[in-house]
């Protein structure tokens, strides 16, 4: 058995496929339209309460009896460092004289980890895949998700995460490379400069591990995939590619930032406290794309989250976080089952 058919049996697939969360830019609609298509659909819920959770899945399930993923995050929540973030609201000081605009001390919108009152609402509902950023939750937690018959996903941005991925639960790991879009998965460490591409940390995690290797970061095209494939990956997992589908939620300005031929990427801490690779725009070239003031994640949202909707509402996608991979060349404006049709058979 190949390898790729190893995964689309564990997992219920038929398409070694796997659509990136993509908290902010999507709900339960694309996850069907990429689930219908074979591949598998995620529903990102590290900012949704259990009712929108449950809601999420919900909608899934009316209109798909196809396998699903549901994401999580599961960092540990630091304490509220008030002094951090008055700092960081003093050097946003100027964009909100610019906007004239008030800072505020409220806190909200913020991610939130996976916890006991969360997989106590799913136990009932014992979904077929969960995956988790920046680690695992508890042990105590992976062993209750476990006797679900739930499989495990996490992703890996060293070999050293891989490992401790697999000694701690997960039934496959995603190597996230450096060009991947988003948050990056780091748990062990914060250094960027151990970030790898996607072909060099897959082919060195495999080499490391036991469990299946899904390969995350830069990857477009069916030629991208085969590529992957052909590299010892049991699957690929996309989502910049699904930004500018006609289930995604992605807006209007980010929309035209991707389509932008002159866009450039980078990592930033700015908009969350953790590096991410978003599109560049004005608020990164502005504070630098890493800045060390900014709070420790998830605060530094909260600053940002005013600028934003100002800017917003002018048109302007200055301090939006315009998350996006290296690559967007992929990006088509059809559907997310179309494309991922086109995806695997080229």
């Amino acid at each position: 058995m190949d390898i790729g058919q190893q995964l689309r049996q564990a997992i219920g697939i038929e398409k070694p496929i796997i659509q990136a969360l993509m908290a902010g830019v999507q709900d339960w609609r694309l996850a069907v339209a990429v689930s219908q298509a074979g591949g598998l659909g995620s529903i990102p819920c590290g900012m949704l309460t259990h009712e929108q959770v449950l809601t999420e899945i919900n909608q899934f399930r009316q209109h798909s009896n196809k396998p699903y993923n549901l994401n999580f995050f599961c960092h540990q929540m630091p304490t509220v460092d008030t002094v951090m973030l008055q700092h960081w609201q003093a050097k946003l000081a100027r964009f909100y004289q610019h906007y004239q605009l008030q800072a505020s001390d409220e806190i909200s919108g913020l991610r939130v980890p996976f916890d006991q009152a969360m997989a106590d609402m799913l136990e009932p509902i014992k979904p077929p895949v969960v995956s988790f950023h920046f680690g695992l939750p508890h042990p105590d937690l992976v062993a209750q998700i476990k006797t679900w018959g739930t499989t495990i996903l996490s992703s890996a941005t060293t070999v050293e995460e891989a490992i401790w991925l697999q000694k701690n639960g997960a039934d496959i790991i995603i190597a996230q490379g450096c060009e991947a879009g988003g948050h990056r998965a780091m748990f062990l460490t914060e250094d960027p400069s151990t970030q790898q591409p996607t072909q060099t940390l897959l082919v060195e995690i495999i080499d490391a591990v036991s469990v299946p290797v899904i390969a995350a970061g830069g990857l477009a095209t069916a030629a991208d995939i085969k590529r992957m494939l052909a590299n010892g990956a049991a699957g690929v997992q996309l989502g910049t590619a699904y930004l500018l589908c006609d289930e995604a939620n992605t807006s209007a300005l980010h929309r035209q930032a991707i389509q932008n031929p002159h866009h450039t990427t980078a990592l930033t801490n700015i908009f969350s406290g953790r590096l991410a690779r978003g599109i560049c725009n004005k608020a990164m070239h502005e504070l630098g794309n890493i800045n060390a003031s900014a709070p420790t994640f998830p605060y530094a949202s909260i600053a940002m989250a005013p600028l934003r909707s100002k800017a917003e509402s002018l048109g302007l996608n200055h301090f939006s976080p315009l998350w996006a991979g290296s690559n967007t060349a992929g990006c088509r404006q059809v559907s997310a089952s179309e494309l991922t049709q086109l995806l695997w058979n080229g």
